[in-house]
């Protein structure tokens, strides 16, 4: 079986506006109803992880908005991502041997980049979406830059982010007891000594923090009903 963690727990605040960004409208629907149908076409379940003030309106105002075609529940996220990830975790442990974890507000996961990453998780264990560096970039402290790193070799991480069950419930736990937050799922792997591959997502994969963002959505979403 194959599930996915769903992550809508944040607060938005970039956004600026009185919806949590994951629940503002596009093009009609809210946002977090896109990811969802993404990921729905590739999975036997989703859990969506959402803020215990918000639970009520997830299941009354947004998921009625969307026919997903698999069945999906929703559990309380915690104070930081990394711990509603893990309780999204501990609710399709006993079921899923594969899990995909992905954000909210990332609504143009393109369907074969999805398929890749789960072809690769399903044979190495572990496998994200990421991007190449496009720009030339510079490592800044305090305002100054101490270095330039070589742009060849590093690449930026999306989601969704593949996983053996197991696996990455077993890294969450490890860091809990260590005391480590990590920047992203993959890198609580890492630190265990587990490889994680890399595919090609797309840079239309994006994720919608500020308005900004937002307008690009809009914009991104309108050319594709074009075509």
């Amino acid at each position: 079986m194959i599930a996915a963690v769903v992550v809508a727990a944040g607060k938005g605040v970039r956004m600026g506006g009185p919806l949590p960004k994951q629940f503002l409208p596009l093009r009609g629907m809210p946002l977090v109803c896109h990811s969802l149908s993404a990921m729905a076409r590739h999975v036997d379940a989703i859990v969506l992880v959402a803020a215990q003030q918000d639970i009520a309106y997830c299941r009354n105002e947004v998921l009625t908005r969307v026919d997903l075609p698999v069945p999906i529940d929703v559990v309380a996220g915690g104070q930081e991502r990394q711990d509603s990830v893990y309780r999204g975790l501990c609710a399709v442990a006993s079921q899923a041997d594969l899990v995909l974890i992905h954000d909210a507000v990332r609504p143009f996961v393109p369907e074969h980049a999805l398929t890749n990453a789960i072809r690769q998780a399903q044979e190495t264990g572990a496998c994200i979406l990421g991007i190449p560096a496009i720009d030339t970039l510079k490592q800044v402290r305090d305002g100054r830059i101490e270095g330039t790193l070589q742009r060849e070799v590093v690449w930026q991480a999306q989601t969704p982010q593949v996983f053996r069950t197991d696996r990455i419930v077993e890294a969450h736990r490890q860091a809990i007891r260590d005391g480590i937050i990590g920047t992203d799922d993959a890198a609580l792997l890492e630190r265990m000594g587990h490889p994680v591959a890399i595919v090609y997502g797309s840079r239309f994969n994006l994720k919608i923090t500020t308005p900004e963002d937002f307008w690009i959505a809009e914009a991104l979403f309108d050319l594709a009903h074009e075509r």
